[in-house]
């Protein structure tokens, strides 16, 4: 029997900071969508708020959803362990005062056929990153060749 990491994807994690704490909700029915789609898996989704004073402070999905947030109430609970302490403090460090965040960690289901087949083939992943969406339009807009 395989182990259950030999058949998952790539695992990636996001924090998104809404300036002056401006949650709207608009892009929560595209993250369900995603997850409908089998595109991703929500492994935890979190959310932290800075204080204008730098104190931080937990969100609970349930105080989200009673300020007009509903479509947040399937992700009640989604938490596999791997956000500690830690990370939420690491990840309000990173917020403006005055600001909210959410903190996503989702696996990559669409990649995840891949990354088996790589694994099989004795394939390890030794190196990632991202390339901020700035960084692609300032290389096009200044004529840059790409990678």
């Amino acid at each position: 029997m395989s182990d259950p990491i030999d058949e998952m994807g790539p695992i990636d994690y996001v924090v998104i900071e809404f300036p002056g704490n401006r949650m709207t909700g608009e892009a929560f029915p595209l993250l369900l969508d995603l997850v409908d789609r089998g595109l991703i898996r929500v492994l935890d989704l979190t959310f932290v708020r800075k204080d204008a004073d730098g104190s931080i402070a937990g969100l609970e999905i349930a105080d989200l959803t009673a300020e007009g947030l509903g479509e947040l109430e399937v992700f009640q609970g989604a938490s596999s362990g791997l956000l500690g302490e830690d990370d939420l403090e690491d990840a309000a460090a990173v917020l403006e005062p005055g600001s909210s965040a959410a903190v996503l960690v989702y696996e990559n289901l669409w990649a995840a056929p891949l990354a088996v087949a790589v694994r099989r083939g004795g394939g390890r992943l030794v190196a990632s990153g991202r390339i901020p969406v700035q960084a692609v339009l300032a290389s096009l807009d200044a004529g840059e060749p790409g990678p």
